[in-house]
């Protein structure tokens, strides 16, 4: 596959864009991370979501250790070339590392945030540890 569509994207300073992750069946918006040249041409490639951690400072494929793979449908670049959305099935129905279905589970109210979405699946189901 020629890579000449990654040069579309408008890349930050850090040579990463933020990608939004939203699930096909429901609209719902499952989370918020990002992704280097070398991961959105991975997604594109093997069909399911790949990330750049910032925190780990490498590749990441969703669900490599929880098994909550994200099977992208769709690819899509905004207005800016600044954003992507990947429309995904999520697999198992979690795409959060807390165990919630999305990462958006918080929501203002008045002046504090409350978490308004329950845990499916504790941390420690998932990977075993904390």
């Amino acid at each position: 596959m020629n890579d000449s569509w990654l040069d579309a994207v408008k890349w930050n300073s850090d040579g990463l864009v933020p990608a939004i992750a939203q699930e096909a069946g429901s609209g719902k918006v499952l989370t918020l991370a990002w992704m280097n040249r070398e991961a959105l041409a991975a997604t594109a490639q093997e069909g399911r979501a790949v990330y750049w951690s910032r925190s780990r400072r490498k590749l990441w494929r969703k669900g490599e250790e929880s098994g909550h793979v994200q099977a992208v449908k769709d690819i899509r670049l905004d207005c800016d070339n600044d954003a992507v959305l990947l429309v995904v099935e999520q697999k198992g129905g979690i795409a959060c590392h807390t165990g919630r279905e999305r990462c958006f589970y918080q929501q203002l109210q008045g002046d504090r945030w409350v978490t308004v979405e329950p845990v499916i699946k504790s941390e420690q189901e998932i990977y075993g540890k904390k």
